[in-house]
């Protein structure tokens, strides 16, 4: 009697096929202490009787094709587009829908995770639930300042910022200052290209666009202050200008994740010489900005937002 165990699938196979097939015991009994079923047991005996051992090597049952396959093209054009923009894969998927090309979500990401091409983050993100209260065009837009990150020349330049809270148009226009002047300035450009019309606008408490907390405080009258410049400007034209709480700047949030998206795709990109080059860049950046699919819109573009509330 064998007592040696077996070391592997074939070996355990022959040690029941074997006796059955040399006649020491019937394939009837054998499959009354069998552990995988007599049907198991007579397929591995025929196979055994018509190709021999070989035949009761373990056979991969891995498919041979896919027929849901996604095609190889459409492969390479998920990565090209992922190498490009840098985009998630909700926005890749509306840039593909454009094509033509019909994808989901999560294949999208699960391609670009296969080719290395995620960003790793390390900090766990806290997840809160926020009332979303419906606006229109040009109901409520946010205006902020970003530093351009390297000087030119020795010189600061600024970013002024305004994004449009219901259909993320957004505006950009580069000063060498970030004073009240510059900021009036912005203002009535804003309004002159804005192609809504502006009812109420948000900023932060800097001292460009306020002086709530600091001339306020110091006015001779404190009953009748005196106003800030930028007040009276939106004022004068029965446009209200809402204010933050002092360092939360989550209230502004928009504008911030818009800035963010400045630095990753554009700033961190292109290294400008002069300021006419970073003004023209600034311009040809915004444009393409506004004509980016934007998940927050649906797949739709702020252009395409715009038109749709016109």
């Amino acid at each position: 009697m064998c007592t040696k165990l077996p070391v592997n699938a074939l070996e355990e196979r022959l040690r029941w096929v074997r006796p059955i097939t040399n006649g020491e015991i019937k394939l009837k009994d054998a499959a009354k202490v069998f552990p995988g079923g007599k049907r198991t047991l007579e397929r591995w005996v025929a196979r055994y009787k018509l190709g021999g051992i070989e035949a009761l090597v373990p056979q991969s049952t891995r498919p041979k094709s896919q027929p849901a396959e996604l095609p190889i093209r459409v492969k390479e054009r998920i990565i090209e587009l992922r190498q490009e923009t840098k985009l998630c894969s909700k926005k890749l998927n509306y840039k593909l829908a454009k094509e033509g090309i019909k994808v989901s979500d999560r294949v999208i990401g699960k391609i670009i995770k296969a080719e290395g091409l995620v960003r790793q983050y390390h900090i766990r993100k806290l997840k809160y639930s926020y009332v979303k209260v419906p606006l229109t065009a040009g109901e409520l837009v946010e205006i902020d300042i970003k530093f351009v990150p390297a000087k030119i020349k020795g010189q600061r330049y600024y970013q002024f910022t305004a994004i449009d809270c219901a259909t993320r148009w957004r505006y950009l226009k580069i000063y060498s200052d970030c004073g009240n002047g510059s900021a009036i300035a912005f203002s009535k450009q804003l309004l002159k290209v804005a192609p809504f019309r502006i009812r109420a606008i948000k900023t932060d408490n800097g001292a460009c666009f306020t002086n709530r907390y600091t001339g306020y405080q110091k006015s001779v009258d404190p009953i009748n202050p005196r106003l800030h410049p930028f007040d009276l400007f939106w004022a004068k034209r029965n446009i209200i200008h809402y204010l933050i709480d002092p360092g939360k700047p989550a209230q502004n949030g928009k504008v911030e994740r818009s800035h963010r998206t400045d630095q990753e795709m554009f700033y961190d990109r292109h290294q400008f010489k002069t300021a006419l080059e970073l003004r023209k860049a600034v311009r040809t950046w915004n444009m393409a900005y506004n004509n980016l699919e934007h998940i927050a819109l649906a797949g739709l573009t702020p252009v395409e937002a715009v038109r749709n509330y016109s």
